[in-house]
């Protein structure tokens, strides 16, 4: 995967009154940790973030005074209404190291025409390493019938990943789709129905 080059600031004042000026200014403000280093306060251009935030787990190179690291998002504070980058804590990683990430599981192709797809996860678990983190892992769906499981531990993850999920955990099922009931039944039924509460109805006094 890329690199996404940022520019960091160091950043000394603290507080909501600090933290409102930042971002009037357009900038975010970031929490860099790991590797038993203090955490490092830094400012970083708004625009340049929320471009970067939108590919999972990106690796981001932070470049500035006292800086000089490579990073990925673990947390991110938005906006619940304007939905722009609030705060950003960082994880501090180093080349050929393995981490933990969640990557995108997304299907391709069409199930057996009597099924229903059931994607009961959306991201898997695995372990890669910080500079070569896959984008996602993709199931081929494509003809599977009623009853057919797909597990973790069957997933076709990309070269250099490994599984750190429970290999039994379902990711997604086939199954049977709602039985249509005819109109002209739903019809009947509905007026079988009326007619028995009228005829059980108790009679005026």
């Amino acid at each position: 995967m890329s690199e996404v080059r940022i520019a960091a600031e160091p950043r000394n004042e603290f507080g909501k009154g600090a933290a409102r000026k930042i971002r009037r200014a357009d900038k975010v403000p970031a929490v860099l940790y790991g590797h038993g280093i203090d955490p490092k306060h830094l400012t970083l251009p708004g625009h340049e973030v929320l471009l970067a935030l939108r590919t999972p787990n990106v690796l981001i190179h932070l470049k500035g005074e006292g800086v000089d690291e490579l990073a990925l998002p673990k947390g991110v504070q938005r906006d619940p209404i304007k939905g722009f980058v609030e705060h950003v804590d960082l994880l501090l990683v180093k080349r050929g190291e393995k981490v933990t990430v969640e990557i995108p599981v997304t299907t391709v192709g069409d199930v057996h025409t009597d099924g229903l797809l059931d994607q009961q996860l959306v991201a898997i678990a695995v372990e890669a390493e910080a500079t070569h983190i896959p984008t996602g892992v993709e199931v081929d769906v494509e003809g599977l019938e009623v009853g057919t499981a797909i597990t973790a531990g069957q997933l076709a993850l990309p070269k250099g990943a490994t599984l750190a999920a429970d290999p039994e955990v379902v990711v997604l099922q086939v199954s049977a789709k709602p039985v249509e009931v005819p109109e002209e039944a739903e019809e009947a039924a509905e007026g079988a129905v009326a007619e028995g509460e009228t005829a059980e109805a108790p009679a005026a006094e």
